[in-house]
Parts: structure tokens; sequence; C-alpha cells
């Protein structure tokens, strides 16, 4: 599909229809799943010169362009390379864009394996750390360094799901000499376009609604044409690629996740308002509603939410966040989310600098899958029902 017709057809038509052409395989459907590692050369001409599409499998195969071509699509970018994990589109971009002496700004609501990786293998690479308010908006400019080379930030915040103003520190990154990152996965691209806002890296962990069925490690991480370059060397040295079956499970996904996402945001919408006010919750941590905080941040830069968001129970500590935890018969106690199944987790902040954690008792994050509400809703009210009687 061209990128004029790209922009003239609705997001569901463009995701049956990207990353992949049927006229290039026999007229087959899906892009084969294409096993490499050796790629023959036809004469030693060409492969000293290395003068063909594909050289060896770490390079790329059909499989990965055709996942890498969508996603392209979706973010509107220069370039997109393929990881294992979530994860590692989070370490690979930092690796690829930081030296020893360089200073890096993480926001400090960001996903906790990210914030570990930053505090042993950057730190211990020479790398200085500095984690910042999600709020600070161009207040930002107080936290820049001569040596701040890269500022990641992710909206909404892990766990408690603060807003970021991401065109505010766009400006006072780039004007500082800095690239800003963004971990956009709880949103997707059909919900945000971190490079339409100026942002210079994209990250998601394609293991959540890209994938969306539990059972597929991926990641993706696309920059746009000034960090394009400098990003796929660092993959290509690193090594970092992900195998044809993941990546043509991912790319399956993609052609059901707009529905998908409908689904997950209607459910999670429905749900976060009957809690709102409920007895037992103290706050309900969702962009979309107008009592959170951030809710003008993403009114004006999203079009759309998720299916994931916190909940801070009124009173109570371990003891009652298990309770809450234990009597819950759909949602499944499990890490990672975007699947279709409901899972619901008590979040540790202990790991929080400036972003300090809700006094008002535990945080509960919620994944809303694609079960039926009504059902969700009373094992909802059988968790607070729970956590209440172990007051």
């Amino acid at each position: 599909m061209s990128n004029e017709n790209e922009t003239r057809v609705g997001v569901n038509t463009r995701l049956a229809h990207m990353g992949n052409d049927p006229r290039a395989f026999f007229g087959f459907v899906n892009p084969p799943v294409v096993h490499a590692s050796t790629v023959l050369f036809p004469d030693a001409e060409t492969m000293a010169s290395r003068q063909q599409k594909y050289t060896y499998g770490t390079r790329g195969t059909p499989t990965t362009d055709a996942l890498a071509d969508a996603v392209n699509a979706l973010e509107g970018a220069a370039g997109t390379v393929i990881v294992p994990s979530g994860l590692a589109a989070v370490t690979v971009p930092l690796l690829g864009f930081l030296s020893a002496g360089d200073h890096v700004l993480i926001v400090d609501s960001v996903y906790h394996p990210t914030r570990h990786f930053a505090d042993t293998m950057l730190v211990r690479l020479g790398v200085e750390v500095t984690y910042y308010d999600p709020m600070a908006g161009a207040g930002l400019s107080a936290l820049m360094q001569p040596n701040t080379k890269v500022v990641l930030t992710e909206a909404p915040g892990s766990g408690t799901f603060e807003m970021q103003d991401i065109p505010a520190i766009v400006e006072v990154a780039h004007k500082g000499g800095a690239i800003v990152m963004m971990d956009n996965t709880w949103a997707t691209p059909l919900f945000y376009r971190p490079l339409d806002h100026g942002v210079d890296v994209s990250i998601q962990a394609a293991t959540k609604y890209p994938a969306g069925h539990s059972d597929v490690l991926l990641g993706t991480v696309s920059a746009n044409a000034a960090c394009w370059e400098r990003l796929l060397d660092a993959h290509g040295t690193l090594g970092v690629c992900a195998a044809p079956d993941d990546v043509y499970q991912v790319l399956r996904g993609l052609r059901t996740m707009g529905v998908r996402l409908e689904r997950h945001q209607a459910s999670a919408f429905a749900l976060a308002r009957w809690l709102d006010g409920q007895a037992g919750v103290a706050r309900v941590l969702h962009p979309g509603l107008e009592s959170h905080p951030g809710h003008a941040l993403w009114k004006r830069d999203f079009s759309g939410a998720s299916g994931l968001f916190s909940i801070v129970l009124d009173g109570g500590g371990e003891r009652q966040a298990h309770a809450f935890l234990n009597a819950l018969r759909f949602f499944g106690l499990g890490y990672s989310w975007g699947g279709f199944e409901s899972l619901a987790v008590h979040v540790s902040l202990k790991d929080r600098k400036v972003a300090l954690a809700p006094k008002e008792g535990p945080v509960i994050r919620l994944q809303i899958g694609l079960e039926d509400v009504d059902d969700l809703k009373a094992d909802l009210a059988r968790g607070l029902a729970a956590a209440a009687a172990a007051s």
C-alpha cells in the first residue's frame, strides 16, 4: 500500500494490508517464515562487496522486513529494528546512543527493569544517571547538563500512570543537544505516535498489544531519519535479533490489534469509571478519567487509551493487597499485559526517587482483557470486599 493511500484509509484497513505483498510470494496472503543464518552469494565478487539484499540472518530476512515495514508505517519512522523482548527494545538504543562520561535523564516512573539496567549496566559503563519527576515538563531544563545525551520518557508512567508533556520535554532536550527516547508500549502507535511529537526513538514492547496473546516476547525500536543509521548500527553490533517464528506471530497479531484495542479501551474505561468512587478505592489512576491530574495532557496528545490502569486501595498495606488479589477469579496474578486475559498485580514502588508512591494505600495494577465487563466488575467487587474484610 503506498504512503499516499495509507493516509486515506482507516487504521484497521491499514493493519490488514501492511507488511505483506502477496504478489511477491506467489499470491500467498502472509509472508513466509524464513529461518536463516547463512545466505549464499552467487559469486565471489558479490560476496566481497556484499551487494545483495540479504547477507546473513542477523541482518534481516523477508520475515523481519515484513514486520519492520508494518511498524515503520504505523510509527511514521525512517526505520525499525526488531529485538527479542521489550526490555531489549530499551537497552539496545540506550547502549547505541550513550558512551562513558555521558549523562542520561530517565523519568522516575519508568518500567522497573529499565531502571535496573540503568543503575547497574549503564552506571558500570560510566554513564551518569539522573531520575526526573514525570510532571517536570519544561522544568527539565534545570536538570540538563552539558553531557546530557539522552532523555528517556514513558507516558503514562509505569504502575502509577503519570502523564508527561512530551513536546515540552523534546524542546528542552533538543535545545541542550540531547535526543529523546520514549517507551510508548501503553498507547501503541495507534493512539500516540511519538515521532510526530518530536521524539527521536520510539520503543514498543511488542510482547504486549501487537502480539496480544501472552505467548510471544518481542520488541521494536523505531527512529527518525537523524537517528536511524546509528540505531541500525547498534542493533547489528550487539547482535540482538529476534527469532522468525516470534516475528511472524507479532505480524499476525497486528492484523487484529485495532479491534482488540477498541475492546480493551472500552472495557477499561467502563471499569475505571465504575471503580472511581467505589468504597475501598481511594483513587483510580487512569489518564482518560477527568479526575486524573494528567488528563489534559492525555486529551491533548493521545487519541485513545489502552486497557491498563491502576487503583489505589483506601488504606491498608500488603495484607489488604494480597487479600484483594487472592479473591479474584477471572483476573490472573501475573506480569506483563496486553493479552486477551485480565491480570492484576500489586505494584512495588520502593525504587522511586522523586515520584513517590501514593500514601492512601497499596497500588493494584489492572490489565483489562477481553472478558465480559460484568464478570470483571463482579470479580473486582469480590476483591474489594476481601480487602475490606482484611482491614
